[in-house]
């Protein structure tokens, strides 16, 4: 038995008589075949607060308030991963429950004693259909932020919204910039983390999803970019959304079989905010260029440039992911990403590298050195102006000959110094400041470089460099 199944087991000992349905995404799923998450929604025609207390004590877990004003509690057991809400029965009925929800797949609920589903408003056909509908008329229009959920329960599960959910969601769009950031930030992040990202965003376009929540990739419409793009800057981003999913999925076709594994095992871990640095890749590709509109250069006569976007971008998309209340390790990896994204382009002409401008470019994307790696070759996939059958196996001949370290450099940290800065102090009769870092960082790039073994070699190198 599974842990959240021995969960309800237990409420359903502690509520006896008590009438009890688990409700929402936990049945939808099971119908799905996809069952056996570990977030169950459940609603009781009783005393709640005793339930949730109740079913604390039994599970050796702990429960808390969610809402004052509904009356929800939230039963956690961190130990398994588990968690169980529970609210009231709204409406007397469990079918006038059902109709106050969102959309008729997340209507659908099962007795918690056993019987059959109760679906008064077709979810089960709908979720058969692949069809998203509203649960009622004012179903979207009670809780803007379900304009939001609509794309992403449609990029999540496959579903195809109807003509009347996709009216409702655009009539609230506007009124999504008044809901909590924190909510917001979290559709957000269930939408990149779909199968389908891309279309999730370009729904959230079509319906004024983003002009309320991401004014800022809206700005990116229509800004065209030079003839080596074929794309403006917003249908670009998109794209490289989507040739990042593709990265994900085979990453041997882009960094062979030798690095595949390790490519795939390094977005796989998690970093912050309930995602992976895979996900949190996403919102890099999301973000990346959000400083074009701000830094287009058109010259007469000239190429069409956005110097600086880079770095621009990476405050921007800062101050975008504080605003949403991302974690602060989701905001500072999208800030390197960000920053970082153009370096290994500006080394194709250089290929093959050398040891010293490989350690260059590893210096300079430092903790986000692989992940970067991946998002550039991303970006250049999406980028089939002139010249580019050429220009990107260019691209991916370098990145699959710097992914190896960069993986390394990454996940294992940056190499271990020869010497430290106070050696150099004594050893050099020289005074502690910005000289001592100069040093550490050339003896460090030498060493990377295969030129220096030991403390005494490093130390004779920096005697020679200040001399």
């Amino acid at each position: 038995m599974s842990e959240p199944a021995r969960a309800l087991a237990q409420l359903r000992e502690v509520l006896g008589e008590t009438p009890c349905w688990v409700v929402g995404g936990a049945v939808r799923d099971e119908l799905r075949g996809t069952g056996g998450g570990l977030d169950v929604d459940v609603v009781l025609d009783g005393d709640v607060t005793a339930a949730a207390r109740g079913l604390a004590r039994a599970a050796h877990a702990a429960a808390f308030p969610l809402s004052e004003e509904f009356g929800a509690w939230r039963v956690v057991d961190r130990r398994h991963a588990w968690q169980v809400d529970l609210g009231p029965l709204r409406g007397g009925t469990i079918e006038a429950d059902l109709a106050l929800r969102d959309f008729t797949v997340n209507a659908i609920a099962r007795p918690l004693a056993g019987g059959s589903l109760v679906d008064p408003l077709g979810g089960v056909q709908d979720l058969a259909a692949g069809r998203l509908r509203l649960a009622a008329a004012g179903a979207i229009d009670a809780d803007p932020l379900r304009s939001l959920r609509l794309v992403r329960l449609a990029c999540e599960l496959d579903l195809r919204p109807d003509e009347a959910a996709r009216a409702a969601a655009r009539a609230a769009a506007p009124r999504l910039a008044a809901v909590a950031a924190e909510r917001v930030y979290g559709e957000l992040c269930r939408i990149l983390a779909s199968a389908r990202p891309g279309d999730g965003m370009r729904l959230a376009l079509e319906l004024g999803c983003t002009a309320a929540v991401l004014p800022e990739l809206e700005q990116l419409r229509g800004v065209e970019q030079s003839r080596f793009h074929h794309l403006d800057v917003l249908d670009h981003t998109l794209d490289v959304l989507d040739r990042l999913v593709e990265i994900e999925r085979a990453p041997a076709e882009i960094f062979g079989a030798e690095h595949a594994a390790a490519v795939a095992e390094l977005l796989a871990l998690p970093l912050a905010d309930q995602m992976t640095h895979g996900e949190v890749l996403r919102f890099g590709a999301l973000l990346h260029d959000i400083a074009k509109p701000q830094t287009r250069s058109a010259p007469p006569g000239g190429r069409v440039g956005f110097p600086g976007h880079d770095e621009l971008g990476a405050a921007i998309g800062r101050d975008i992911l504080t605003r949403l209340r991302a974690a602060e390790r989701v905001r500072a990896q999208v800030e390197a990403l960000t920053r970082g994204h153009l370096r290994l382009g500006f080394l194709v002409h250089e290929a093959p590298l050398t040891r010293h401008a490989l350690y260059g470019y590893l210096d300079a994307t430092d903790r986000v050195a692989a992940d970067v790696t991946v998002l550039s070759v991303a970006d250049r996939l999406a980028t089939r102006g002139d010249r580019a059958v050429e220009a990107i196996a260019r691209h991916l001949a370098l990145a699959r000959e710097v992914i190896g370290e960069a993986l390394r450099w990454q996940l294992e940290g940056r190499p271990r110094p020869l010497v430290r800065g106070d050696e150099l102090v004594r050893a050099l009769g020289i005074a502690a400041g910005p000289v001592v870092g100069e040093l550490l960082a050339a003896i460090e790039e030498a060493a990377f470089a295969g030129e220096l073994r030991d403390g005494e070699e490093a130390l004779a190198f920096a005697a020679q460099r200040i001399a």
